[in-house]
């Protein structure tokens, strides 16, 4: 743990840091393994589960009896939890269905926009020691309520070749249409490629290792789109003497224990805060069946003692983090001039896990501070906005010289001959 006590701006720089690799450190491994796979399909897809997963699997794809086999393997009570977790998920992005926007821009002159679901969509599922099945109902459920309609589900399988039986549970829950045992790098290429096996996709979701996230990035230079670099996780925590110590601690090693990359940040206005939050961390971390994890990612924390609130609120907005809690009896202020973050946390009893399961939002999110320009996954991430218009006799005549007039402006002649034509007509 690192603290800082009222920090200069011209130190602001290294703060804002997070302990990742850049792309290009990773992308000569990313790259020969994309080019293998687009050469070689699935045996490159094989030779690559071998190495990275340790395990030779007859098939990739995952079988009806399988996914029955893992129905039958998840405890009624999970099975409870994960239905209530997609009922809040359904709930809050069935409310962000948008109608038909139509407009009549001048007499005759008629323009609207729909939304049509991607058709081909692959989502990536963290395995490993923390398999990601809340992920699928996150990616899964908007998809499929936008109407997509092949849903691909990648994710790697442990040493037995199976995939963990909650996250098959949750895909055939909400409407994966194909899953398949195959992680890493060689998923992300076979999704962008596609193999006798996998199928190509339009667009691919999910977080995953730094690994994963530059794999993602390079999907892009082959006509794939993505739902954002994400990669490891992080949280803020922006609180003052409102705050709940044991809370927070709480808080920051929920996150710390998703990976040894993660980073945790606590912002405090109350000096205080900070010694009483690092006693509790030392308390609860012992407890943690992830402590070695967690305690790898605490030495990348920090924590950060502002003396106003708003140089804590310009710090928070130049880290823009993916997970932002606030506790402060200044809420109102952080909120008003909050620009960048990927889901907020607002009050004592807000505890970020509670995003990550079953509140209804998504915590598909950016991070590494691409907050700034970047959503985190919604309805809309699964759909195209189209555009339509259809202009009348007397529409075209309203419009017409507006569009000659600049077409030849432009020196783009048979722009203008498309409307002098028609003009030409209606005299």
């Amino acid at each position: 743990m690192k603290v800082y006590l009222n920090p200069s701006q011209n130190d602001w720089s290294e703060l804002l840091k997070r302990p990742t690799d850049s792309i290009a450190d990773l992308q000569n491994t990313v790259t020969d393994i994309f080019k293998e796979v687009q050469q070689k399909g699935d045996k490159a897809v094989d030779k690559y589960t071998s190495f990275f997963d340790g395990v030779i699997l007859n098939s990739i794809e995952v079988t009806s009896v399988e996914i029955q086999e893992a129905i039958e393997q998840v405890p009624i009570e999970l099975k409870e939890a994960i239905q209530l977790a997609q009922s809040n998920i359904e709930k809050f992005h069935q409310a962000q269905k948008t109608e038909k926007v139509a407009v009549e821009t001048a007499k005759g002159v008629i323009c609207w926009q729909e939304k049509r679901p991607i058709q081909k969509i692959g989502l990536y599922i963290p395995g490993g020691s923390a398999p990601l099945f809340s992920t699928v109902l996150m990616l899964a459920i908007p998809a499929k309520l936008a109407g997509c309609k092949e849903i691909v589900l990648c994710s790697p399988p442990n040493k037995e070749g199976k995939i963990n039986p909650a996250i098959l549970y949750a895909a055939q829950l909400c409407g994966v249409t194909k899953i398949f045992k195959v992680g890493g790098i060689q998923a992300i290429a076979a999704l962008t490629f596609g193999t006798k096996t996998i199928p190509q996709v339009s667009k691919i979701f999910g977080p995953g290792n730094q690994y994963v996230t530059v794999a993602k990035q390079i999907a892009t230079n082959y006509g794939i789109a993505i739902d954002m670099p994400a990669g490891p996780s992080e949280l803020l925590v922006l609180a003052d003497e409102t705050a709940n110590a044991s809370y927070i601690a709480s808080d920051l090693l929920s996150q710390a224990e998703h990976g040894a990359d993660s980073q945790v940040v606590l912002v405090t206005t109350d000096s205080n805060l900070i010694s009483a939050v690092q006693q509790e961390i030392e308390l609860q971390i012992k407890k943690l069946p992830r402590k070695s994890i967690a305690e790898k990612a605490i030495l990348n924390s920090r924590f950060i003692y502002f003396k106003d609130k708003e140089s804590a609120m310009e710090f928070v907005n130049e880290y823009a983090p993916e997970h932002l809690i606030i506790v402060s009896k200044e809420e109102d202020f952080y909120l008003d001039n909050l620009q960048n973050a990927g889901s907020v946390f607002l009050g004592n009893y807000t505890p970020e896990s509670a995003g990550d399961y079953a509140s209804g939002t998504n915590h598909t999110l950016p991070t590494n501070g691409y907050a700034k320009n970047y959503s985190g996954v919604n309805l809309d991430s699964f759909m195209k906005a189209m555009t339509f218009q259809k202009i009348s006799k007397e529409g075209i005549q309203n419009i017409g010289k507006a569009i000659e007039i600049m077409a030849e402006a432009e020196g783009l002649q048979a722009h203008k001959n498309a409307v002098t034509l028609r003009l030409k007509d209606l005299v």
